[in-house]
């Protein structure tokens, strides 16, 4: 995900104070008419909340780079397409956590879609146009393309169902990465694995989250019950999903698993010592808004958490040409 899901992480300490706000006052239902004050509320919230986040991913980013004039830059197949992936995931939950806003305003149902569509875009591109000034990237016209992707899956299913039957989720469990020395090219000193795996995806398990690639999956997840006619058999529970999957594996770098050293020296890790392969997956799920419960407060938090893939056994497909059954797998 990286830059496309910093903005969305942004967005959740803004959501979380918000619903405590809405909590308080038993505003968590949407409200029957247009509310002005709750339509400004939200307008001036979500401004706010997007020259916030646009600073946040500027100073995270950008700023240590230098600027050049606007340009594009085809990336199709860097990260094993995991970032095309990414922002696939993003802007459908952009979007989504757009229309649950405008609906709580009481705006109507298609006019929130159109909304939330709008919003989805304009975050995303964003970080195009930003993208397009920076030396080191570039504005991808495949990552504008994915990003429709995932703004057009929510509002097809809004105007076709009046409900999202299947959702984009993720899941991230930070890999073990090998002891293994790799000597630059023309020698000189080797540089660990494990220092690499920390330039490019931090530390912690939070950086981790948003930038390891190879601990990501990104997520289909498909209600049963919502697809089945009359909505199935009564012993069905109609939070139940299924979900397929997709990730990759011994990512350290773009392209290739080759970059520059500190001083210019080049590091190029051995193909068969360290395959790039992409996986695939099959594995249930719930759709967490689609638990029964009577208590608003506990309704609105399972929404809210409602675009993370619970843990759950998984069957794995890899381009290695193995299967796997993982138990349980996050």
């Amino acid at each position: 995900m990286q830059k496309t899901a910093y903005i969305l992480f942004l967005l959740l300490p803004f959501t979380t104070l918000f619903a405590q706000e809405v909590q308080r006052r038993a505003f968590l239902e949407p409200a029957d008419t247009l509310s002005p004050g709750r339509f400004w509320a939200c307008a001036g919230t979500g401004a706010a909340i997007y020259a916030g986040a646009s600073v946040g991913l500027y100073q995270a980013w950008y700023k240590d780079y230098d600027l050049t004039g606007f340009h594009t830059f085809n990336d199709l197949g860097e990260w094993e397409n995991m970032d095309k992936a990414g922002h696939f995931f993003t802007a459908y939950i952009e979007s989504n956590l757009s229309f649950q806003g405008a609906r709580w305003t009481g705006l109507d149902r298609r006019r929130s879609t159109y909304l939330a569509a709008g919003v989805g875009m304009l975050l995303q591109g964003t970080i195009e146009v930003m993208d397009g000034f920076s030396e080191k990237w570039g504005f991808s016209w495949y990552d504008i393309g994915f990003n429709t992707m995932g703004v057009s899956l929510f509002v097809g299913q809004e105007l076709a169902w009046k409900e999202q039957r299947l959702l984009m989720k993720v899941s991230s469990t930070r890999p073990s990465y090998p002891s293994l020395l790799v000597y630059p090219v023309g020698g000189g000193e080797p540089m660990n694995v494990q220092q690499r795996v920390e330039e490019l995806y931090g530390t912690t398990y939070g950086e981790s989250f948003i930038k390891d690639y190879n601990g990501q999956a990104i997520w289909l997840s498909a209600n049963l019950k919502s697809f089945l006619p009359d909505k199935g058999p009564s012993w069905l529970p109609s939070w139940l999903n299924l979900a397929v999957g997709y990730g990759a594996q011994n990512m350290l770098g773009g392209f290739n698993n080759e970059w520059e050293g500190p001083n210019g020296e080049m590091y190029i890790l051995d193909r068969q010592a360290f395959p790039r392969y992409r996986q695939f997956y099959l594995s249930l799920d719930a759709d967490l808004s689609r638990i029964p419960t009577q208590k608003r407060g506990l309704r609105f938090l399972l929404g809210a958490l409602n675009w993370i893939k619970i843990p759950a056994p998984v069957l794995e497909v890899n381009t290695l040409g193995k299967v796997k059954f993982r138990p349980l797998y996050w």
